[in-house]
């Protein structure tokens, strides 16, 4: 979900300009990654629903929709009518929903998918299945890495191992990024691709719909604190079912494609950490917490121009690392040579 805006809650106001930014460059960057790859990552563009379903639900959106509008984000509030309109599957009583048209989709796996072959086809040489034991460092700088394959020699090194980003050996702890794993319960139903009880992304009171062109609506996400838990439990999927029934009354009659569970790594202030580590030539993009896919784009722009401009761009600077460390968020320390990374 691309969805800078209805994400957006009190308290969240200074990363709304780098959401914003990385929203306005998707377009561009699904395009590029689509000609470069060849595989379609299933941009959408038909917008995002916020729904409530009774009177509590509606002030608590009115709420929102004030905070958002405020912030000057394009927001549409909808009568029930309206909103069955655009989604006629939802139950009947809903009270009001509201339209955000910039908020959009993309297929995640899809989009692992292309970036590998993009990659390659750029003459990146991609390892897989080949974990990362250790950031060597040395002479008080990242030198490389050890695999299960050897050691590797590298001018920088980038930590993006998201949520796994402290179970690297080698980096002294006063350098490690400050962030943990927050679960997420996930699953996912199979609807009939060619009549789909959703077209668009639908944010409920718990939890959110999103339909895949493949059929497939994923339902989600459960926030767990709970460490490297795999586990997938009754509560997690009752609830998740619960809340989508309560608004799709039809789901109750799809068939259950994929559970899963995965790890969001949240950084202390839930915010993203982009630049400099501290430590000289380690650079860090990681803490994207439940905004990795959406904040992709302006993390490759922010990441490779501090790598090669040797500066932070001004748009990330509230979100270097270093800001944990209480020393300077903009001062590089990097000292790029060139070769490989």
């Amino acid at each position: 979900m691309l969805a800078a805006a209805v994400e957006t809650e009190p308290g969240e106001e200074p990363l709304l300009p780098l959401a914003l930014e990385s929203q306005r460059l998707w377009p561009d960057f699904a395009r590029e990654l689509e000609g470069a790859s060849g595989i379609s990552v299933n941009y959408r563009d038909e917008g995002t629903l916020v729904v409530a379903l009774n009177r509590d639900d509606t002030a608590q959106l009115r709420h929102s929709y004030e905070f958002q509008k405020g912030l000057g984000l394009d927001l549409q509030w909808l009568t029930a009518a309206e909103a069955r309109q655009r989604e006629p599957h939802l139950k009947p009583g809903t009270a009001a929903a509201v339209f955000s048209p910039r908020d959009h989709q993309v297929e995640n796996r899809l989009l692992g998918q292309a970036l590998a072959v993009a990659a390659r086809h750029a003459g990146v040489e991609l390892i897989e299945h080949c974990p990362v034991r250790e950031v060597i460092v040395a002479g008080g700088r990242a030198a490389g890495v050890v695999t299960e394959r050897g050691r590797n020699s590298a001018d920088v090194v980038v930590l993006a191992a998201g949520a796994w980003s402290r179970e690297i050996a080698g980096i002294p702890p006063a350098y490690l990024p400050p962030v943990r794993p927050i679960k997420g319960q996930m699953l996912a139903l199979q609807m009939d691709p060619a009549a789909p009880l959703l077209r668009h992304v639908l944010w409920l009171p718990h939890g959110y719909l999103v339909p895949r062109r493949d059929g497939r609506l994923v339902i989600g996400g459960t926030v767990e604190e709970r460490g490297f838990d795999t586990s997938l439990t009754a509560g997690g999927l009752f609830a998740l079912i619960e809340g989508a029934w309560r608004a799709i009354p039809a789901i109750e009659e799809l068939p259950i494609a994929e559970t899963w569970v995965g790890f969001r790594p949240g950084s202390r202030d839930d915010a993203p950490m982009l630049g400099p580590s501290g430590l000289d030539r380690l650079v860090i993009a990681t803490g994207h917490h439940r905004n990795g896919i959406l904040l992709t784009p302006v993390t490759a722009a922010v990441v490779s121009a501090y790598i090669l401009r040797e500066r932070l761009p001004e748009i990330a600077r509230p979100f270097s690392p270093e800001r944990f460390a209480g020393t300077d968020p903009v001062r590089p320390r990097l000292a790029i040579v060139g070769g490989k990374t």
